[in-house]
């Protein structure tokens, strides 16, 4: 059995002091491959550090993550497309990308403008991006429609949408990101996750955010990943290992892994 966290920031600051027991974890519960979605310039250095530590295990994305635009954006997407520009193949995609307007809205039309670019960027390079998306998704989804229609593929980080969106999303050729919100009693994710084809979704942790139950509020790790895919399993009424079969093969397929 082989599992993969397509969306982890291992890399933070905050998982840095005991970096060999998570490992260690890791590999016990069979999670071999990581997907690193890049924040903004002080995230890539950590970043590209832990991927060369395990350049089998850890695969780096290249983007500007929405909470991230501000009046320098232009300035910090040239420097963050000169990295992907100059060594694309280094890179599984373009993220963490999209839109949040959760805590400000001051940004909201630079917000729009650097998804824009960045998904021209995936499309020129022929990568799979990561959107975050935050009480946004009325702007997000149309997006995706129009830019799939030109090769945009993808994923839609930390779903927790209604059943339509789902299947807008789902439409566009896109995956579904489902994490540690799946086992929240209150989320109301387990209804519209049971109406999914596991062939649309793909399993992530977000570490260190927004562990499962029973690590809710504690520090999230992608070894969790297992207790996200046992819990879906449970919830389909199928064994662990077609869960993880089959997320697995899509997290293959829609970044382009080396097996």
């Amino acid at each position: 059995m082989q599992l993969v966290d397509t969306h982890s920031h291992l890399y933070l600051s905050s998982m840095k002091e005991d970096r060999a027991e998570w490992l260690e974890r890791l590999a016990e519960n069979r999670v071999t491959k990581v997907i690193l979605p890049n924040i903004d310039l002080t995230s890539i250095e950590d970043m590209h550090e832990l991927c060369d530590l395990e350049p089998h295990t850890f695969y780096p994305m290249m983007g500007l993550h929405p909470c991230d635009v501000k009046e320098n954006y232009i300035q910090e997407l040239d420097n963050i497309h000169s990295h992907l520009s100059k060594n694309s193949d280094r890179y599984c995609g373009v993220g963490e990308i999209g839109l949040d307007y959760h805590w400000d809205l001051t940004f909201q039309k630079e917000q729009m403008m650097a998804l824009e670019m960045q998904f021209e960027w995936a499309i020129k390079y022929d990568k799979a991006v990561s959107i975050h998306s935050r009480k946004s998704n009325q702007d997000v989804i149309p997006l995706i429609n129009s830019y799939a229609k030109k090769g945009l593929r993808g994923v839609m980080h930390c779903f927790s949408g209604s059943q339509q969106e789902a299947d807008k999303i789902i439409d566009c050729g896109f995956y579904l990101g489902i994490g540690g919100v799946l086992t929240y009693p209150k989320s109301g994710l387990q209804e519209v996750v049971k109406n999914i084809d596991l062939k649309y979704i793909v399993l992530e942790t977000d570490s260190p955010f927004l562990a499962p139950v029973p690590y809710r509020g504690k520090r999230n790790e992608s070894s969790y990943i297992k207790d996200i895919a046992l819990y879906l399993a449970q919830l389909k009424g199928i064994s662990l290992e077609e869960v993880a079969l089959k997320t697995t093969e899509n997290a293959h397929l829609i970044f382009k892994l080396k097996n």
